[in-house]
């Protein structure tokens, strides 16, 4: 299950946040910093409407959602890449997640202590990211001293590698992430086995205010916020408010959707959040769907039949000799697979098939 990592400054809301995401109390959310440590790690159902009507459609009363992990990583601060703050145990905490989910504070609170003396978003992103950075060029630097030989010794991989490795340090010199480097096709491949830090996918949770979720868009922080990611990060960015979200987490679906109601939204961001990152982690989700139970399966965008096939079980994936589609659209259009059959939109796919977000599959194969 891959993994999405809440990074942030201490005191802007990412214990909080993992709580309500998590739906559990895991993770101790205090006004000081440094309360989280060690980082606590949650399973989290990925939000999708099509499984109530696939539900409907199949006449069961299993249904499965698909699932991410969360994982709360203690506040970095100034200095982390040179261990301030117990910086290099944080970092390496990053180092073992597959996307990054930057939690912002975008809400004034004089009870709330700010480790920088006042709110400023834009700034603490800048600190955030400049300790990746920094962290990343070391790794770099270490990369070449190591690449430089192999390359002098005539190695045409070892020069192509070092070639890459030297344009990557003005650009983070520049305090710009490696995830915004450009690369070809080919280089991209290289650049995931350096392991860089800021080469991650990145989303913005910005923080605001109970009062605030409303009207989040008009809030100048995540205005702010909005316009300094899309220009400096190529990244996207979902207001959320960790503190309303807090208050959900012991209440019944119904009576948390009056109370999101009275606030004048249909939801406090975190939906839109965890599907969020679970795009920026590259995921599609595909369905299966019969009387025993519907069920959504994750797998990676571009991924063939055979592939899809082997996350329900590995002999899927080695005795595959067909797989039997039908879209969820058609699907649900027509009502029922043997409609979707009558209208020639249930079709059998080969190995080369790549699988489309919400393709509903039947796997026809050898054991």
């Amino acid at each position: 299950m891959l993994k999405a990592g809440i990074v942030g400054l201490p005191n802007v809301g990412k214990s909080t946040l993992f709580n309500a995401l998590t739906r559990s109390r895991k993770a101790e959310a205090a006004n000081y910093p440094f309360c989280t440590i060690d980082p606590n790690v949650g399973v989290v159902t990925v939000p999708d409407e099509r499984l109530a009507v696939l539900q409907k459609i199949a006449k069961t009363n299993v249904v499965i959602p698909a699932a991410i992990e969360f994982v709360d990583i203690a506040g970095l601060v100034a200095g982390a890449s040179k261990g301030e703050g117990l910086g290099n145990q944080f970092l390496a905490n990053i180092r073992e997640v597959d996307a990054i989910v930057h939690v912002v504070r975008c809400f004034e609170d004089t009870d709330v202590i700010h480790t920088m003396g006042s709110v400023d978003p834009v700034r603490d992103i800048e600190v955030v990211t400049t300790e990746l950075v920094l962290s990343d060029l070391d790794a770099v630097q270490k990369r070449i001293d190591k690449t430089q030989k192999k390359a002098k010794s005539g190695d045409k991989e070892a020069q192509a590698e070092l070639a890459l490795l030297e344009r990557l340090v003005p650009h983070l010199n520049e305090n710009k992430p490696a995830n915004i480097f450009p690369a070809s096709e080919d280089e991209v491949k290289l650049l995931k086995f350096f392991q860089l830090l800021t080469a991650k996918p990145v989303i913005y949770a910005c923080n605001v205010a109970e009062g605030d979720l409303a009207t989040a868009e008009q809030n100048p922080f995540v205005q702010k916020v909005a316009e300094f990611v899309r220009a400096h990060h190529d990244a996207a960015y979902v207001p959320i408010s960790a503190r309303i979200e807090s208050e959900l987490v012991d209440l019944a679906p119904d009576e948390a959707k009056a109370f999101l109601k009275d606030l004048g939204v249909d939801d406090s961001g975190v939906s839109s959040l965890i599907r969020a990152t679970y795009t920026l982690l590259g995921l599609q989700t595909y369905f299966t769907a019969g009387e025993k139970e519907v069920r959504a399966w994750t797998i990676k965008k571009g991924w063939k039949a055979p592939q899809a096939a082997g996350v329900i079980h590995t002999d899927f994936e080695k005795g595959f000799i067909k797989a039997e589609i039908v879209s969820y659209g058609d699907l649900t259009r027509l009502g029922s697979v043997a409609a979707a059959r009558e209208a020639g939109k249930y079709r059998l796919e080969g190995k080369e098939y790549g699988f489309q977000d919400g393709d509903v599959a039947l796997f026809r194969f050898n054991t």
